[in-house]
C-alpha cells in the first residue's frame, strides 16, 4: 500500500486530514534536547485505546506493532505546540470519562466510550483543502480524531501491521487488472 493510498484510507475513516504531516513531509526534526511529551504511563494509555480500537483477533493488534511509543514520538516530533496540547487534552479527556482510569474499565465499556468519542469527532468536522490541510488556521480536529488517525497510521506503517495483516509484496510483480476477489482477502500493502 502506498502512503497515498493509506492516507486517503485514514481520511475516509476519521474525516479529517492527518495532523501533522507537513512536518513529516518536510522532513522537520525536533530541537536538540527536546524532553519526551509522555511518560511511560501515558504511552501504556495510548497502548489501550490503539488495542481497542485496533484489537488482537487472528491478526496482530495494536500492541503488537508499538502504536502506543510510535503515536508519542510522532506527536511530540510533528505536533504543533497547539495541537500537542489538543492531543493531550484529549488524553485526559478520556481517563476522566472513564471515571480516572481508561485502562480499568472492562473492554465493552471501554469500546462504548471511544464509540461515543467517535461519534461526537464526526460532528465536529474541518473542512480541509485540495492539498490535506485544514483550511483555516484556527480549525483544529477533535482529540479523538487525532488518536483515532495516529492509531491507524502507525498500525498500518508497522511492520506487523504491513507484513502480518496486509499482503506484502517488497518488489511487486507484473500488473494484473483482472485479478480475482475472494471476499475477505486483506488488501495490499507494498512500497
Amino acid at each position: 500500500m502506498e502512503r497515498r493510498d493509506l492516507l486517503k484510507m485514514i481520511f475516509a475513516a476519521t474525516g479529517a486530514a492527518m495532523v501533522g504531516l507537513p512536518a513529516l513531509a518536510h522532513g522537520q526534526a525536533p530541537a536538540a534536547g527536546t524532553k519526551p511529551l509522555f511518560s511511560a504511563a501515558e504511552v501504556g494509555l495510548l497502548d489501550e485505546i490503539a488495542e481497542t480500537i485496533l484489537p488482537r483477533t487472528k491478526t496482530p493488534g495494536a500492541k503488537d506493532a508499538g502504536v502506543g511509543q510510535f503515536m508519542a514520538r510522532f506527536v511530540t516530533d510533528c505536533y504543533t505546540p497547539r495541537e500537542q496540547a489538543t492531543f493531550r487534552a484529549g488524553l485526559a479527556d478520556i481517563d476522566k470519562r472513564a471515571g480516572g482510569r481508561f485502562v480499568s474499565l472492562t473492554p465493552e465499556a471501554r469500546t462504548e466510550l471511544l464509540r461515543t468519542l467517535d461519534a461526537e469527532a464526526r460532528k465536529h468536522l474541518v473542512r480541509v483543502t485540495d492539498t490535506g490541510t485544514p483550511k483555516a488556521l484556527a480549525a483544529m480536529p477533535h482529540a479523538f480524531t487525532m488518536i483515532k488517525q495516529l492509531t491507524l497510521f502507525s498500525f498500518f506503517t508497522s511492520k506487523v501491521g504491513a507484513t502480518e495483516v496486509l499482503r506484502y509484496v517488497a518488489v511487486p510483480g507484473r500488473y494484473d487488472g483482472d485479478l480475482a476477489y475472494v471476499p475477505g482477502t486483506p488488501a495490499w500493502g507494498t512500497n
